[in-house]
């Protein structure tokens, strides 16, 4: 990630708090952050929210922008009305995707307890939150034969291993490794092959 979500500002919009999920491709974003009370989070989590959630299913099923009160999905277990009861009376959700076919989302949940966000403060919270999903785009430029070396180091391999696998010489794997620790900008090759894992690239 090249800049952290604390650099976009996002606590002044939303002064009671926000959660941020990143990248989410098939299950798990690649980074979150959540700022709500501690209280609100503990009984979030014991109680089992989130797939009930309104807010929740409405960023996964939309792109775009709403405010929680214009949120027309069933709440039956009336976790907005809880989220209330913390302090967070009025909120924001804002839901960007990949149309480059990478298929990945972010989307953050805003909270204020004075008074609803305006159309100026959700439109900057959407620029914020595109800038923020474009920063932390996976890189476009690695080949598949560094994809390939990549994949391999994750299963275990050593260079020497690499290397006959893959039919070419040692040096030929280590110039991959090399290229690739570079786009990724990855200290070592084991962490090249973590990060490309959580940008889904192996």
């Amino acid at each position: 990630m090249t800049r952290s979500i604390g650099s976009f500002g996002f606590d002044r919009l939303a002064p009671e708090g926000f959660y941020i999920a990143l990248r989410v491709g098939f299950a798990y974003p690649m980074a979150e952050h959540n700022s709500f009370p501690e209280a609100w989070i503990e009984t979030y989590t014991a109680q089992g929210f989130m797939l009930s959630d309104p807010v929740m299913r409405w960023v996964y099923g939309n792109s775009g922008t709403t405010r929680w009160s214009e949120i027309t999905l069933d709440d039956p277990l009336a976790i907005l009305a809880h989220a209330a009861e913390h302090g967070l009376r009025h909120g924001a959700a804002v839901s960007v995707w990949d149309e480059s076919g990478a298929g990945q989302r972010s989307f953050g949940s805003f909270a204020r307890a004075d008074r609803e966000f305006t159309d100026a403060e959700i439109s900057d919270l959407r620029t914020r939150m595109q800038q923020l999903h474009d920063s932390t785009a996976p890189p476009q430029r690695l080949t598949e034969a560094e994809l390939e070396a990549l994949r391999l180091v994750k299963n275990g391999l050593l260079l020497k291993q690499i290397a006959d696998e893959l039919g070419v010489s040692e040096g030929a794997v280590k110039q991959r490794l090399r290229n690739a620790k570079a786009k990724l900008k990855a200290r070592n090759s084991t962490q090249a092959a973590t990060i490309a894992m959580e940008y889904g690239l192996i």
